[in-house]
């Protein structure tokens, strides 16, 4: 018997993704993510950064301490190794620089004797991001020329005292220590007893870069009582110097409007990103829970045939941005294109609608103030009577449009261009984090979602605040015993976001 040969030659990747938000890592990691077949990853590496990668991609989570069994650097070379020579493409997505205190020399020792190629794809380094995320400059005219990076641990191999208090204690500039909260007692005193002065600003940033940064100002003497009475727990960077004193602090981002607040988007997960984004840039913490999902029609016969026809409507009506999407995007499945829509004018239900028909180059011939079916049939209805419309719908929902339009003698034909169908059961730790009041807000963003909630968690929904995006919204939500605590004056996601700042400014929009 012979060996299988690999089609393809495999390759390692080591990626640095940044110490958390998934915004961070750099146009050529995620590039790599896209090529993955197998992706090692870190368990600080943020959930949202996997997104990059392909449905087909194994993801790995090397473990963490404490929850379950962490896999030791053997095995995650062992695992490198193997695959690569079977011909995948290898991800080692590694938390904030590859080489900067995450044991890549290890790895490379590995591939180079297993000779397996490799690419190093540097990341943002937690020391640099604590700097820039806590607003203190790492160095400056004034008060700092140079840093130097420590680490708080040392290896196990090493024997007697490795670092240099010494020297540290004299040196010119600013010290950041990484991995540095267990053995704090340790280095503190030994740089004081070095000649360090015990009153040295220190500077503690933990979780740089996630939503729920936390930041504290003490001196290099206090700094383990600080770290003790705040029960400051990895992962955590201390900058000891002068550019860590309180007054030279420029905190900008625990000042964003929604820092420390937790956010639940509902809407179906490949449409979820957009909303999410504009929370993150609040600064929320953004959790995801899809109260609906969105699938194809079970046959689309009928669609195809009124495609044929299209020259044949003079009003092509779409009551949601999916439903633009769904049918354009067959249209062009079948071979057709935006010429087939001829002299056939548009309406859409809202502001969000007309943005995705202006996505595909056509403009709205008529967008409601109200974003609502009634509005929309009224605003149609002077200019459709008599005339033939095509009304592309989801599987379910009201009747308004197609009763409306007929009544004004119009010719309606409606086909379902995609079907929407609840979530049944959430995830376990969005559940738990409801039932224990750590979910700030949800944000609401249709009335089957708003449905679709209230069957999914009931009461629970009491514990949280709602954000509605139109008044028809409200009303499901309303007539279900919960009520929205604000509402979008503009129907579409950055609405929903400045309606949740408003409120949150105790500004409550009006709720029809």
């Amino acid at each position: 018997m012979t060996e299988s040969v690999p089609s393809k030659p495999g390759k390692v990747y080591l990626v640095g993704a940044g110490p958390g938000d998934p915004e961070l890592i750099t146009l050529r990691g995620m590039r790599c993510l896209e090529w993955a077949d197998l992706v090692l990853y870190d368990y600080l590496v943020n959930p949202r950064t996997l997104r990059h990668a392909p449905a087909r991609a194994e993801l790995v989570c090397l473990g963490r301490h404490g929850r379950g069994r962490l896999l030791s650097q053997d095995e995650i070379n062992a695992r490198m190794v193997v695959a690569a020579k079977a011909g995948q493409q290898v991800v080692r997505l590694k938390a904030g620089d590859p080489t900067i205190f995450a044991r890549v020399s290890e790895e490379l020792e590995a591939l180079e004797a297993a000779g397996i190629a490799y690419e190093i794809v540097p990341g943002v380094t937690a020391a640099l991001a604590a700097g820039s995320y806590a607003g203190i400059p790492l160095t400056q005219r004034d008060a700092s020329s140079a840093v130097a990076f420590i680490t708080g641990q040392e290896s196990s191999k090493q024997t007697g005292d490795v670092i240099d208090y010494g020297a540290l204690a004299k040196f010119p500039g600013t010290l950041v220590f990484y991995m540095g909260v267990t053995t704090a007692k340790v280095w503190s005193q030994a740089l004081i007893a070095a000649g360090k002065p015990a009153d040295t600003p220190a500077a503690i940033v933990r979780r740089i870069s996630w939503p729920d940064q936390h930041s504290e100002t003490t001196t290099l003497e206090a700094l383990p009582e600080a770290l003790a009475q705040h029960r400051l727990r990895p992962p955590v960077i201390v900058i000891v110097g002068e550019v860590a004193a309180a007054e030279r602090w420029r905190p900008w981002f625990a000042e964003r409007p929604l820092f420390g607040k937790r956010v639940l988007v509902t809407r179906p997960e490949h449409q979820a990103d957009e909303l999410a984004d504009l929370l993150a840039a609040a600064g929320a913490d953004v959790l995801f829970q899809p109260a609906i999902d969105l699938l194809e029609p079970h046959d689309w016969a009928t669609v195809d045939a009124a495609l044929g026809r299209l020259h044949d409507f003079q009003w092509l009506v779409f009551s949601s941005a999916n439903g633009v999407r769904a049918l354009l995007g067959r249209l062009l499945h079948v071979g057709g294109d935006m010429r087939s829509l001829g002299a056939t004018k548009l309406a859409a239900i809202g502001p969000g609608t007309a943005a995705e028909l202006a996505r595909h180059g056509l403009r709205a011939d008529v967008v409601p103030a109200a974003f609502d079916a009634e509005a929309l049939a009224d605003a149609l209805v002077p200019m459709a009577a008599g005339q033939r419309v095509l009304l592309a719908r989801a599987s379910r929902g009201r009747e308004v449009h197609a009763d409306r339009l007929r009544a004004a003698n119009c010719q309606v034909e409606q086909v379902v261009v995609y079907r929407s169908v609840d979530v049944k059961a959430p995830e376990p730790a969005i559940l738990e984090d409801l039932a224990a009041g750590r979910i700030n807000w949800i944000t609401v963003t249709s009335s089957a979602i708003g449905r679709s909630l209230v069957a999914l968690f009931g009461e629970g929904l009491h514990n949280t605040q709602l954000a509605s995006i139109s008044p028809l919204t409200s009303r499901v939500l309303s007539a279900a015993g919960h009520p929205p605590r604000a509402e979008a004056s503009e129907a579409t996601m950055t609405g929903v976001v400045a309606a949740i700042l408003a409120a949150e400014r105790g500004q409550d929009s009006a709720i029809g």
